[in-house]
C-alpha cells in the first residue's frame, strides 16, 4: 500500500488517474504518429498498453530504465544479480527504441534466456494493471528518475516492493515536487529503497519522503567497457591510417558547429586530423552534413561510407558504436557539455583508454566529472578555441595523453563494486530462494 498522504496526496493522485484514464483513448493515435515518426516499434505497440505478458516461472524482477544511459546502468545490476540468484528471471522495460537495441546488442549471451524486454506501459490506471498482473513481478526496480503514479500506486497496491535506484533528482524537479508534498511523500514514500548517485540527490529525496534514501554512487560508473566487433574495428583502422582522430561523442544541437570550427583550427597544426562526430540522435546525421558542408569532406557512416584521404569530418550517425569510435579516438569531447544540457558520462571514454576533454555544462555528473578534471583525468574546454587548444596538446603529446588515460583508470576501477552492494539490497525484497542457506552459489 501506498504510505498514506491524507486528502491532500489523495484528491491529486485521482486527478492524474482520472485524466490519464479520460485521455487513454487518444493514446493509440499518439502512439501512431510515434511510429510514423521511428519513435516506436509499430509491431509492439500492444505492450505500451501493458499487453504481452509472458511470466516465466519463479521469481521475477522487474527493472525500468527510461532510456539508452538507465538501461545500461542496469545491465551490471542484472549480471551481479543474476550471480547471486540462479533461480531469478528478468523483466527489462524501456521507452525507447534505442534502448531496446541496445539492450539486445550488450545483453551476455549466457544471461539472455533468463531475460525479456517489453516496452514500459504508459502511466495509465488500466494499462498499469494489465501489465502487473499479466507478469506479477515478485520486486521492481525504477532507475534513475521514473515517477510514474499510476505504475507506482499500482505496484504498491498489490504488494510489490519496489526500489529506486541509481536515483537523481535535480534542484529544479525537487522544487517542483515540493509544491505539491503530500504527493511527493506518498510516492517518495512508497520506496522499499532508494539509492542516490550523490548525497545531494539523497537529501533532496529524503526531503520530499524518502526517509531512507542514501548516496551509494553511479551504477554508470560500474558498466563493462563498451564493446566494438573486431572487424568494424579492423576496418576503421585501415581506412584512418596513422591521422590523428579528434571525437565528438553524443553530440546535442549546437555543440557541432563548435567542434567544426575547432577543426579548422586543428588543421593548421595537424594537417591530417580526421574530427569525428557522433551525434547523441543520429537521426540529425544528414542534416548535419549539409550544416556542417563549407567545411568540407563530409562523410556519412548511416551511408555506408568509410573515411578516405579526402574526408575532414566523419558523421558516426549510427547507433551502438561509440566502443568502437573510443577505440580509435587520440583525444574525445563528452558531448552535451558544451551547450547547457548537463553532459555524458565520461567514464566510457576512460575505459577505454581515450582522453577525456569536457566543456563547461556537466551537472548531469558533477561528482565524477570534478574528480577526474582534480585528478588531471580530463581537460576543460569551454569553446572552439579551448577545444582546439587541449585537444591539439593531447594529440601531439603522448606522455600527457597517458597521465590522463592512467588517472581516468583508476577513478574507474573505483567504482567496481556498487553493482554488487546493490543487487545485496534488491535481493532482500525478493521472496528466499529454495538454495538459501545450503551455502551454494553459483560461479562468478
Amino acid at each position: 500500500m501506498l504510505p498514506d498522504g491524507g486528502w491532500r496526496a489523495g484528491l491529486p493522485l485521482a486527478a492524474w488517474r482520472a485524466v490519464t484514464t479520460l485521455g487513454a483513448p487518444l493514446l493509440p493515435f499518439w502512439l501512431a504518429g510515434r511510429a510514423r515518426r521511428g519513435k516506436e516499434d509499430p509491431a509492439r505497440l500492444r505492450e505500451r498498453r501493458g499487453e504481452g505478458a509472458a511470466r516465466p516461472p519463479g521469481p521475477l524482477l522487474w527493472l525500468h530504465g527510461a532510456s539508452v544511459g538507465e538501461s545500461q546502468s542496469a545491465l551490471p545490476l542484472v549480471e551481479a544479480l543474476a550471480r547471486v540468484r540462479p533461480d531469478l528471471h528478468f523483466l527489462l522495460t524501456t521507452g525507447t527504441r534505442t534502448a531496446a537495441q541496445v539492450l539486445a546488442e550488450r545483453l551476455p549471451p549466457g544471461l539472455a534466456p533468463r531475460v525479456q524486454h517489453r516496452f514500459v506501459p504508459l502511466d495509465v490506471p488500466a494499462h498499469a494493471a494489465r501489465f502487473l498482473d499479466g507478469w506479477r513481478p515478485d520486486a521492481a526496480v525504477l532507475i534513475e528518475s521514473e515517477i510514474w503514479p499510476n505504475l507506482i500506486g499500482a505496484a504498491a497496491a498489490r504488494g510489490v516492493p519496489i526500489a529506486l535506484v541509481n536515483a537523481r533528482l535535480s534542484a529544479r524537479s525537487a522544487r517542483g515536487w515540493g509544491r505539491l508534498p503530500a504527493v511527493a511523500r506518498r510516492l517518495f514514500g512508497a520506496f522499499a529503497l532508494v539509492a542516490a548517485q550523490t548525497e545531494e540527490d539523497a537529501a533532496r529525496l529524503r526531503a520530499l519522503g524518502a526517509a531512507d534514501a542514501r548516496a551509494w554512487g553511479n551504477l554508470k560508473f560500474s558498466a563493462r567497457p563498451l564493446p566494438a566487433p573486431e572487424p568494424e574495428l579492423a576496418a576503421m583502422r585501415a581506412a584512418i591510417g596513422a591521422r590523428p582522430v579528434l571525437l565528438a561523442a553524443s553530440t546535442h544541437p549546437g555543440e557541432d558547429a563548435q567542434v567544426a570550427k575547432a577543426h579548422g583550427r586543428l588543421r593548421a597544426r595537424l594537417p591530417g586530423l580526421l574530427t569525428v562526430i557522433a551525434p547523441r540522435h543520429p537521426e540529425r546525421g544528414p542534416a548535419l552534413a549539409r550544416e556542417l558542408a563549407e567545411a568540407g569532406g563530409i562523410a556519412l557512416r548511416s551511408a555506408g561510407e568509410m573515411p578516405g584521404p579526402g574526408t575532414a569530418i566523419y558523421l558516426a550517425d549510427t547507433i551502438g558504436e561509440l566502443g568502437l569510435h573510443y577505440r580509435l579516438a587520440g583525444a574525445a569531447l563528452i558531448g552535451g557539455s558544451l551547450v547547457p544540457h548537463g553532459g555524458q558520462n565520461p567514464l566510457e571514454a576512460a575505459r577505454l583508454g581515450c582522453p577525456v576533454l569536457l566543456g563547461p555544462h556537466t551537472q548531469n555528473f558533477t561528482a565524477i566529472a570534478d574528480r577526474m578534471v582534480e585528478a588531471g583525468a580530463a581537460l576543460r574546454v569551454d569553446g572552439p578555441e579551448a577545444l582546439a587548444e587541449a585537444a591539439g596538446s593531447v594529440l601531439t603529446e603522448p606522455d600527457r595523453a597517458r597521465s590522463m588515460t592512467e588517472a581516468a583508470a583508476r577513478i574507474a576501477a573505483d567504482a567496481g563494486a556498487l553493482p554488487e552492494r546493490m543487487a545485496g539490497a534488491i535481493e532482500a525484497l525478493l521472496p528466499a530462494s529454495p538454495h538459501q542457506g545450503d551455502g551454494a552459489r553459483p560461479a562468478a
